[in-house]
């Protein structure tokens, strides 16, 4: 059972790609240039090269599971924000639904489903990230979306809540992230739900159930 991991060349996605390899799972890196590959390879961690907004299906061969792990990122506009966040999120769920896959782990935002509470500028990304979720909902696919609050760098806590009043940073750490996927990787009974992610007092097993 192979994990396809696309983003991997993001932050979480490197982290995911990283913790899952040391925890014996079978991941493969999907990445979008060559130059991109080596950081994967010298780490015994398999790549393939594929594009969100071209050639990719190649990518799912012989994997049993998604995680979808892309953004475009803070500096992008909203032109990017569809192709990436939305059009590239719809046509992962399609090829994975195409060849067969058991399972979709899809990386979404917190409040992803009141966009207009967000700042003017989020706007754009969080109804994608929206739309994005709800089709993966209603796509047939086993799933799990895991809803992060604000993301930062610092050391990874292990510690999670669901709750805005439980965690007193009001945030989660992308190292954080990168674990409770590897947790969701690990559990594969564990399927069509959607969990706020936040730092805070709980184990990861405490909070997933």
């Amino acid at each position: 059972m192979t994990t396809l991991v696309v983003g991997a060349n993001g932050q979480i996605g490197k982290q995911y790609c990283q913790q899952a390899h040391s925890n014996g799972i079978a991941v493969r890196a999907m990445v979008r240039r060559e130059d991109q590959a080596t950081w994967f390879t010298e780490r015994g961690i398999d790549v393939v090269i594929g594009d969100l907004e071209g050639e990719m299906a190649h990518a799912f061969d012989g994997c049993s599971e998604v995680v979808f792990a892309a953004g475009s990122g803070p500096h992008t506009g909203p032109d990017k924000t569809l192709l990436i966040d939305l059009h590239g999120a719809m046509r992962t769920i399609d090829i994975a639904r195409e060849k067969g896959l058991k399972r979709f782990l899809m990386v979404s935002a917190i409040r992803a489903e009141k966009p207009l509470e967000a700042s003017e500028k989020m706007r754009p990304y969080m109804v994608a990230k929206l739309a994005a979720d709800r089709y993966l909902e209603n796509s047939g696919l086993s799933y799990v979306i895991l809803k992060p609050g604000p993301l930062t760098d610092e050391a990874p806590t292990h510690g999670f809540t669901d709750s805005k009043e439980d965690s007193p940073s009001g945030s989660i750490t992308r190292a954080d992230v990168a674990y409770a996927l590897v947790h969701v990787s690990q559990h594969p009974a564990f399927e069509n739900r959607s969990v706020t992610l936040l730092n805070g007092e709980r184990s990861i097993d405490e909070l997933l159930g």
